[in-house]
């Protein structure tokens, strides 16, 4: 019994201190549903500090916008992220989501990219050649043309030496 009763202090105690460090807010805001804001404001973040002017140009208030897409307000946002900020580990990992959401956009932008400046440089390369092509006609007519005219020319001379004749 003597030895039983240190451990049921012990563990009282663990249990005591075992209280939430953060309350669940009353509207909770699901996890799935709160990476998506993590990263709807991770975009408009990388918006604002690339283009500050685009945001500018259509008027966003990045929170307002959040806000209201999600349909909640700036109180139930603050109290939701800290609630989950509590538990690091959970928190990391959110972020962790939100991260490799962002480098498969990168990756899916950079290809992007890519494929556009290959379309950009096969459509240079056919202007080009339609150019060529179109300059080589142009020669051609004129010669047609010159021929044209050499031979009327050579016809208007025979038919003035046959009328002096």
């Amino acid at each position: 019994m003597k030895k039983i009763l240190p451990f049921l202090i012990a563990l009282s105690i663990f249990a005591s201190c075992k209280k939430e460090v953060v309350k669940t807010p009353e509207n909770l805001i699901k996890k799935e549903e709160m990476v998506n804001i993590m990263y709807d404001l991770s975009i408009l973040e990388a918006m604002k500090i690339q283009n500050p002017a685009s945001l500018d140009t259509f008027k966003i208030n990045s929170n307002k916008y959040i806000y209201k897409k999600y349909k909640i307000d700036s109180v139930q946002f603050a109290q939701n992220n800290i609630y989950y900020a509590a538990d690091y580990k959970e928190y990391k990992k959110m972020y962790e989501q939100v991260k490799a959401r962002l480098d498969k956009n990168v990756i899916a932008v950079e290809t992007s990219i890519k494929n556009q400046k290959k379309k950009d440089l096969l459509l240079k390369k056919a202007k080009k050649k339609l150019k060529i092509k179109k300059e080589a006609d142009s020669i051609k007519k004129e010669k047609l043309k010159l021929k044209t005219t050499k031979e009327a020319d050579s016809i208007k001379k025979i038919k003035e030496r046959n009328l002096s004749l």
